[in-house]
């Protein structure tokens, strides 16, 4: 089963880091999200991916061309020409890079990729989000519903603290980081029929999350995965030191590979 990855996005918040180069090669600990949400899935067996290109595609190309020597024990000997590879550190991976447009909206892109996927069953998810999701789990679960799509629901944490008083206005509760209003939103993680390609018209103004997804709901083809586990966007400079933090404090919640 391919897996989709939009990241072909400006990350206008996320300015400080995408001036440069496009959200998903924004590194966490030294490697791009974009690698952490591969090896989640390539710890579930799941290692051919589509990579939805767009804002500054060159700099994804670049970095998957280059992997090789990038992650490898190399010598160079410029007197004779030649290189030794000592030690190869190496991704069981098949990485199709589609470039999808500079301007193109979510659903755009997912089109463009309809003749890559075939009519296979498919996953997709966003270029910016890690989870500690299970992911045999899910298309266990979408299997079962048979549903042309099953989104990963989440329930992210507030960002600010909150507060219980009393009449007195003592504190009685103090939470930091509570887990929010208790709405469900979209985590992405998204498990897909190949019969959403229907749904999406053509054009390069179509999102994703708008017109097509709507339309499953309405046709009751759409359907939620609840995940209660970590999950995290990374939207700003803020969450990027939380992810930075967590990764390199040997924490991260969404790294099952290194527990191997």
């Amino acid at each position: 089963m391919k897996v989709l990855i939009l990241a072909g996005g400006l990350g206008t918040r996320l300015s400080e880091e995408t001036d440069l180069k496009p959200k998903p090669m924004v590194e966490i600990g030294g490697k791009p999200i974009l690698w952490h949400i591969m090896k989640i899935y390539s710890y579930y067996g799941f290692n051919d991916f589509v990579v939805l290109t767009g804002y500054k595609s060159h700099v994804i190309k670049e970095y998957f061309i280059n992997y090789y020597n990038r992650y490898s024990d190399i010598t160079v000997d410029m007197a004779n020409n030649t290189v030794e590879v000592h030690k190869t550190r190496n991704e069981p991976w098949k990485v199709t890079m589609l470039y999808t447009g500079k301007n193109a909206m979510t659903g755009a892109r997912i089109k463009k990729a309809a003749n890559y996927v075939g009519r296979e069953p498919f996953m997709l998810t966003y270029g910016d989000g890690v989870a500690d999701i299970n992911i045999k789990n899910l298309v266990k679960y979408h299997n079962e519903r048979g549903k042309i799509v099953t989104l990963t629901a989440v329930q992210p944490s507030g960002r600010f603290g909150a507060l219980d008083l009393n009449k007195d206005n003592d504190v009685m509760l103090f939470n930091e980081k509570p887990q929010g209003d208790g709405a469900w939103i979209n985590g992405g993680f998204f498990v897909c029929e190949p019969e959403l390609f229907d749904y999406i018209p053509d054009g390069d103004d179509v999102v994703f999350e708008k017109g097509p997804l709507e339309n499953l709901a309405c046709s009751n083809q759409l359907c939620a995965y609840k995940h209660n586990g970590y999950w995290k966007a990374m939207d700003t400079l803020r969450d990027k030191i939380e992810l930075t933090q967590k990764w390199e404090s040997g924490c991260a919640p969404w790294a099952k590979w290194l527990g191997e």
